[in-house]
C-alpha cells in the first residue's frame, strides 16, 4: 500500500464571496451593482446588466407560458449571441430547466437528447430552427422551435414590463449532456447551486472583476465564461468570426483584459504564419479549455504575445470548472491547481489505491460543483462524495495536475499502460505531421498495439513518420502502423473523436464519414 497522496497545493485558493443562490439571481445581482455597465456585446449589439435583467424577465414570462408553466424543461442552443443569455437566465427565472442543445451532433444523435431531455419548447438560432423542426417529428409530443431572434422578440412583445415575478427555481437548473466521444453522450443534472458556486469559483481563478473585459472565440456560448462573468459583473465581447485574427482585432478594439478560446484554434494561431503581424495590446492571459493544448503552441503564443497562455480543466459533470493553471506560476503542459473549495486525488486504476504525487493513476474530484447525477442514475461517486474523471493524470509535489489521457483510451501492451496522447506528442514533433491521432487495436501477443492516423505535409511517407517516432518512444509504445489522412475527425471543441476511428481500425467504418480511413498505409515490419 502506498502512502496517501500529494500534499495540498504551494497556492491555496481564497474564500469564495457570497454568490446568489439560483442561476438567475447572477443577473439580478449584476444589475443591482451597475445597471449601466455593458454586460454583453456581440454582432447584433450590446446591452447593459440593467437591460438584460429586464428582457430576463420578460423573456421568463413569454417562455413559462408558452411551455405550460414553471418546472418544464426548455431546449436551448447555447448560440454566441447577447439574446441567449437572455433566453439562458430567462428559462431559470421562469422557473424551468435549461436542457443545452448541440446542434453539430449528427441527427440520430441529436434526437436521442431531445427525446432524453424531454423539452416541451426549442429555442434556436434561425440557421438551426429548421432543422430542429424537421428533427421533433421523430418525438412524441413534439416542442415548440422558437426562433431566437424574431421568434423570441415576439412572444416577448406581448409581455408588459410588470413587477418582476420570479416563479420558484426547478429542482434541476440544467440539463448538459457529455460530448460524446469515447461512448453515448451522458445526460447531466445540474443544480442552481452548482452552477453559481462554480461561477463564483472561475471568476476567482481567473482574476475577474467588474474592470474585466472578456473575448469570448468559440463556436458556441459556453455558460462557464456566461456564468463566471456575469458573477463578476465582467464585460464579455462575442466574436462569431472563426478567424483568430479578427478575434485579435476585436479584442484589441474593446481592450480586453482576458482571451479565451480553444486549443484547436490556439494551435493554428501559432502555426500560422501571420502570427508576426498580430499583437495583443490588453489582454493579460491566454485562456484555453476543452481538450489539450500542445505545450509547444503554448510556449510559442506566450513568447510572441508576451503573456501567459494557460489551460484549465473541467468536465460537464463538474458544471464545468475543477482545475486552473495559474498566470503567475504556470507550468508548461499543467492544468494547474484546484478551484476553491475543491479536492483532488489521483488513484490507481486498478487498486483504487491513492497514489504518491508523480504517480500516474485515475484522477478523482470533490467539491460543490459536482452534478447531482446523470438523468437515469447518480453516476460514478462513491460514498465519500468523490467523483471518478475517467482521466488519467498525475499531481506534483505542488499540487499542479497533469493529464496523460482518458481511461477509455489508454491501454495494455502486455503489462505496460500505454497513453495514446503521450505517442500523439511525439508525433507532432515530425516537422510534416500537422495533426495525427492514435488509437489501440487488437494483437494476438501482446493485448493490444498503437496505430496511428496522420495528416501530413509535403511528401513525407508514413514510413518515414513511423521511424521518427519509434526511435523516441519506449518498446511497448512503438506504432505498428501509420496512415496518412485528409483530416483527423473532432469535436467542435477540438476533441478527437477516437471512438469512430477506432470502429473504423477494427472494421466498421462510421457510416456518417466513410472515407476517414481510405488512405494511403505503410505497416511496420
Amino acid at each position: 500500500m502506498t502512502e496517501p497522496g500529494p500534499p495540498p497545493p504551494a497556492v491555496v485558493r481564497g474564500p469564495l464571496p457570497a454568490t446568489a443562490e439560483r442561476l438567475d439571481g447572477l443577473v439580478r445581482d449584476a444589475a443591482r451593482r451597475h445597471p449601466d455597465r455593458v454586460a454583453v456585446r456581440g454582432v447584433s449589439g450590446a446591452v447593459t446588466f440593467g437591460e438584460l435583467d429586464r428582457l430576463v424577465s420578460r423573456c421568463a414570462r413569454a417562455l413559462t407560458r408558452l411551455a405550460g408553466g414553471p418546472g418544464a424543461v426548455i431546449g436551448l442552443t447555447a448560440a454566441l449571441d447577447p439574446a441567449c443569455a437572455v433566453a439562458y437566465y430567462g428559462i431559470a427565472r421562469g422557473g424551468c430547466t435549461v436542457a443545452l442543445v448541440n446542434p453539430l451532433l449528427g441527427d440520430d444523435e441529436l434526437t436521442r437528447a431531445l427525446r432524453v431531455a424531454g423539452p416541451r419548447v426549442l429555442v434556436a438560432p434561425e440557421r438551426v430552427a429548421g432543422r430542429l423542426r424537421d428533427l421533433t417529428g421523430r418525438l412524441d409530443g413534439p416542442p415548440a422551435v422558437v426562433t431566437l431572434h424574431q421568434g423570441l422578440s415576439g412572444l416577448m412583445a406581448r409581455e408588459e414590463d410588470a413587477a418582476e415575478q420570479v416563479a420558484p427555481p426547478a429542482e434541476r437548473a440544467c440539463v448538459q449532456f457529455t460530448s460524446g466521444t469515447t461512448g453515448e453522450p451522458k445526460a447531466i443534472v445540474l443544480s442552481h447551486r452548482n452552477l453559481c458556486v462554480n461561477a463564483a469559483q472561475t471568476a476567482q481563478a481567473h482574476g475577474l472583476d467588474t474592470t474585466s473585459v472578456t473575448l469570448n472565440h468559440l463556436p458556441n456560448y459556453h455558460p462557464m465564461h456566461l456564468n463566471s462573468a456575469m458573477c463578476a459583473g465582467a464585460e464579455q465581447v462575442l466574436c462569431t468570426s472563426p478567424d483568430s485574427a479578427d478575434a485579435i482585432a476585436l479584442a484589441n478594439r474593446h481592450r480586453a483584459t482576458h482571451y479565451y478560446s480553444l486549443p484547436v484554434r490556439l494551435a493554428r494561431l501559432a502555426a500560422d504564419p501571420g502570427l508576426g503581424g498580430l499583437a495583443l495590446d490588453t489582454v493579460r492571459a491566454v485562456y484555453s479549455g476543452g481538450s489539450a493544448l500542445p505545450v509547444a503552441a503554448a510556449e510559442k503564443l506566450s513568447g510572441h504575445f508576451g503573456i501567459p497562455v494557460v489551460q484549465g480543466y473541467g468536465l460537464a459533470e463538474t458544471s464545468p470548472l475543477v482545475h486552473c493553471d495559474l498566470p503567475q506560476r504556470s507550468r508548461p503542459g499543467s492544468v494547474g491547481v484546484v478551484v476553491a473549495q475543491t479536492e483532488c486525488r489521483v488513484v490507481d486504476v486498478t487498486t483504487r489505491a491513492e497514489l504518491r504525487a508523480g504517480e500516474v493513476g485515475e484522477v478523482l474530484v470533490r467539491g460543490p460543483q459536482l452534478m447531482t447525477g446523470y438523468l437515469d442514475g447518480p453516476g460514478p461517486v462513491d460514498a465519500d462524495g468523490w467523483f471518478a474523471t475517467g482521466d488519467v493524470g498525475r499531481v506534483d509535489e505542488e499540487g499542479y495536475l497533469f493529464l496523460v489521457d482518458r481511461l477509455k483510451d489508454v491501454f495494455k501492451h502486455g503489462n505496460w499502460l500505454v497513453s495514446p496522447t503521450e505517442i500523439e506528442r511525439v508525433l507532432l514533433t515530425h516537422p510534416q505531421v500537422a495533426d495525427a491521432v492514435v488509437v489501440d487495436g487488437p494483437d494476438e501477443f501482446a493485448g493490444s498495439v498503437a496505430h496511428a492516423y496522420v495528416v501530413v505535409r509535403g511528401d513525407a511517407s508514413c514510413a518515414s513518420v513511423r521511424d521518427h517516432v519509434n526511435e523516441r518512444v519506449a518498446p511497448f509504445q512503438r506504432l505498428r502502423t501509420v496512415t496518412a489522412v485528409a483530416e483527423i475527425p473532432r469535436t467542435a471543441t477540438g476533441k478527437i473523436r477516437r471512438r469512430e476511428i477506432r470502429d473504423g481500425l477494427l472494421g466498421r467504418p462510421d457510416p456518417r464519414n466513410p472515407s476517414i480511413l481510405s488512405t494511403r498505409e505503410e505497416t511496420a515490419p
